[in-house]
C-alpha cells in the first residue's frame, strides 16, 4: 500500500514531532513514522537508572504554545526521564499528534524521483510512502553501539544496553553488577544502582570532567517567576550561544584575578551544570583559560574522592575541559567512597573477554550477576546511514559522507532535494540546548515550505557551492575552538573507521540563527528553487 503525503518525517522524538505540528499548522498532510513502539525518541529508550537531562526542565522544552507553557508544572530543576516522557506524551495527546504516528515502522530505504519530485519511502513492514518532502529527525543519539567482546554468548547472567533499557523492572538487590562506561549514561547510573547492589565494579576507559547537576524541586515560586515572563526567558536562550539562556562573561578566565576567577567558577558549579563551560568567554577557545577551569574541576573531584588511588584514576588529565561533552551528575564521585563500589581502569589492563561468570580483563576476572553496557553512540551519523538514502541519479548519503558528512547549513544536501535533516551534523545540535535548535530548524523549514507554496516552487535543493563554503565555515570555525584536540564524538572518533572530523556547528546557537535568518531574507541563497509546478508538492 502507498500513501501519498505533502510530507513525512521519520523519528518521533522531540524534532519529529514538533515537524508534525509545525507542518500540520500549515495544512500540509504530514506524518510520522517511528521504529520504535513508543514516541519520545532518547528519552523512549534510554530508560536507565538516574537518566536525567543535562539542560534546566523549564529550557528544555516546546515554545511554540504559551498554553502549554503555563499548564505544564516542571517538578524538578532537570527533568528525569520518567518525567521528561511524561511531558512529550502529554505534549502528544494535547495536540492530538499520535493519530498521524505510525509505530513499529521502520524506514529502509528512501529514493527521490526525479520526475515526479517526490520521495519514495519503503518500511520493513511492506508500507510504502510517497511524499512531497522528507524531514530526518532521526536523533544524534539514537544509533547505541553494538559492544562486544569475545566471548559473550557464554555470560550466564545478563546483559543490558544502557541505551536499549528493557521494560522489566530490573532489581539489583543482592546482585554484582558489572558498568562499562563512563560517559553520561555510566556517571547517571552509578550512584542509583550503588545504592541497590551488593557490589558495583565500574570499567573506566578514560576519566571524564562531570560538574554536579545542582538538582532541586521546583519550588511554587519559581515556576510563577518563570511563567510571568517566560517569552523573555526563550528569547534570552534563543539569543545565547548555548541556547541555556544565559551568556558567558566576556572577559577572558586569564584576564581577571584568581580570586575572582575562583568565586566565578565557585557559583557556577553550584548552579550551572552543563554551563559551567560557559563561566567565561574563552574556556572553550583557549588553553591557558580551560586550564584554570579543569584545575578548578580536578581540584573539586579531590575532594570527593577518599582513597588516593581511586581519587587519582577518577581524576581526568589528558583533554581540556568540554572537549568531550561534560557529565553532569548527582553525587557520582562519592559514590567511589562506598565499601561496596569497586573502579578498573581498562586504559592499563583492557577486558579481555566474557567468561561464563563474569569479565576477563588482562589482569583479573571479575564474577558478575548483571552487565551493563553504558558505551554510547554512533553519534551524529549513526541513525542517518541506517536506511539507503538514494537522491538525485542514485546516490548514496552513505557514499557522498563516506569521507564525513556534507551539507549546507546542516539542513540540507546537495543530490537530495526536498530533503531536510533536524539537528543533525553541521549545526548546533549536541552543542547546544538540542530542544531549542531543532525548533529553530522546523520553524527556519515551515518559512521555505510556504515561500515554496507562495512561489509554486516543487523542489528545493542545496547548492553544491554554497554546501562546500559551508563545510569549510563550519571547519573554520572548529579550528577556532579547543574541540579538535580532542578525540571524541564531536570529531568521529567514537566508533572504529569513521571519519574523523568534526561533526557539529560550533558558532553557537545566536551566530546560527542570524545566518538561518539572512539566508531567508537573501531569497534562500544557496538553494535551487525549482519552480517546475508539480501535484501534489506543497
Amino acid at each position: 500500500m502507498t500513501t501519498m503525503i505533502d510530507v513525512l518525517v521519520i523519528g518521533a522524538g522531540f524534532a519529529g514531532l514538533r515537524a508534525l505540528h509545525g507542518c500540520r499548522e500549515m495544512g500540509l498532510s504530514t506524518s510520522v513514522v517511528e521504529a520504535g513502539d513508543g514516541i519520545g525518541g532518547v528519552w523512549y529508550y534510554n530508560q536507565y537508572p538516574g537518566a536525567r537531562c543535562d539542560v534546566e526542565s523549564f529550557d528544555y522544552s516546546y515554545r511554540f504554545s504559551p498554553e502549554l507553557e503555563q499548564e505544564w508544572r516542571w517538578s524538578e530543576r532537570y527533568a528525569t526521564q520518567p518525567e521528561i516522557l511524561k511531558y512529550i506524551n502529554h505534549v502528544a495527546d494535547r495536540f492530538d499528534l499520535r493519530r498521524d504516528v505510525y509505530l513499529n515502522t521502520r524506514v529502509v530505504r528512501a529514493e527521490y524521483d526525479d520526475g515526479a519530485m517526490r520521495w519514495i519511502v519503503d518500511c520493513e513492514d511492506g508500507r510504502q510512502w510517497n511524499a512531497g518532502r522528507l524531514i530526518l529527525a532521526m536523533g544524534q543519539l539514537s544509533a547505541p553501539k553494538q559492544t562486544t567482546y569475545p566471548g559473550q554468548e557464554t555470560f550466564a547472567g545478563r546483559i543490558i544496553y544502557s541505551a536499549q533499557w528493557p521494560k522489566d523492572k530490573i532489581d539489583f538487590t543482592g546482585k554484582r553488577v558489572a558498568i562499562i562506561g563512563t560517559g553520561s549514561s555510566g556517571v547517571q547510573m552509578t550512584p542509583v544502582i550503588a545504592r541497590q547492589a551488593a557490589q558495583l565494579t565500574v570499567f573506566q576507559r578514560t576519566a571524564n570532567y562531570s560538574i554536579p547537576a545542582a538538582n532541586a524541586p521546583v519550588s511554587d515560586a519559581e515556576d510563577r517567576m518563570v511563567k510571568t515572563d517566560y517569552r523573555a526567558r526563550r528569547e534570552a536562550a534563543r539569543n545565547s550561544p548555548s541556547g541555556l539562556g544565559f551568556v558567558p562573561d566576556p572577559r577572558s578566565a586569564i584576564d581577571v584575578s584568581a580570586e575572582e576567577r575562583e568565586a566565578a567558577y565557585s557559583a557556577a558549579w553550584n548552579r550551572l551544570g552543563f554551563g559551567f563551560a560557559l563561566t567565561f568567554r574563552d574556556i572553550l577557545l583557549n588553553q591557558q583559560s580551560n586550564d584554570t577551569a579543569s584545575d578548578f574541576i580536578r581540584r573539586r573531584i579531590a575532594e570527593q574522592v577518599e582513597d588516593p588511588v581511586i581519587r587519582d584514576l577518577l581524576t581526568p588529565r589528558d583533554f581540556p575541559f568540554g572537549t568531550r561533552r561534560p557529565s553532569v551528575d548527582s553525587g557520582y564521585f562519592a559514590t567511589f567512597n562506598r565499601p561496596n563500589v569497586k573502579l578498573v581502569d581498562i586504559s592499563t589492563a583492557p577486558i579481555t573477554a566474557f567468561t561464563p561468570d563474569g569479565i576477563q580483563t588482562r589482569d583479573a576476572e571479575y564474577p558478575f550477576d548483571i552487565i551493563i553496557y553504558a558505551t554510547g553512540f554512533d553519534a551524529f551519523t549513526g541513525s542517518l546511514l541506517k536506511p539507503d538514502i538514494i537522491g538525485r541519479d542514485g546516490v548514496q548519503l552513505r557514499d557522498k559522507w563516506s569521507a564525513g558528512p556534507i551539507s549546507f547549513l546542516g539542513l540540507a544536501v546537495q543530490s537530495f532535494p526536498n530533503m531536510f535533516i533536524i539537528v543533525g551534523p553541521g549545526s548546533p545540535s549536541l552543542l547546544s540546548n538540542v530542544l531549542l535548535s531543532s525548533e529553530e530548524q522546523i520553524d527556519w523549514l515551515t518559512a521555505l515550505f510556504e515561500h515554496c507554496r507562495q512561489n509554486a516552487i516543487g523542489e528545493v535543493e542545496a547548492s553544491a557551492e554554497a554546501e562546500q563554503d559551508w563545510v569549510e565555515h563550519v571547519n573554520a570555525r572548529a579550528q577556532e575552538t579547543l574541540y579538535v584536540k580532542t578525540p571524541s564524538y564531536y570529531m568521529g572518533a567514537e566508533m572504529p573507521g569513521k571519519p574523523q572530523v568534526f561533526m557539529p556547528y560550533s558558532g553557537g546557537v545566536r551566530g546560527y540563527r542570524r545566518i538561518l535568518e539572512k539566508t531567508a531574507a537573501s531569497g534562500y541563497e544557496g538553494f535551487t528553487l525549482n519552480k517546475r509546478a508539480v501535484q501534489g508538492v506543497p
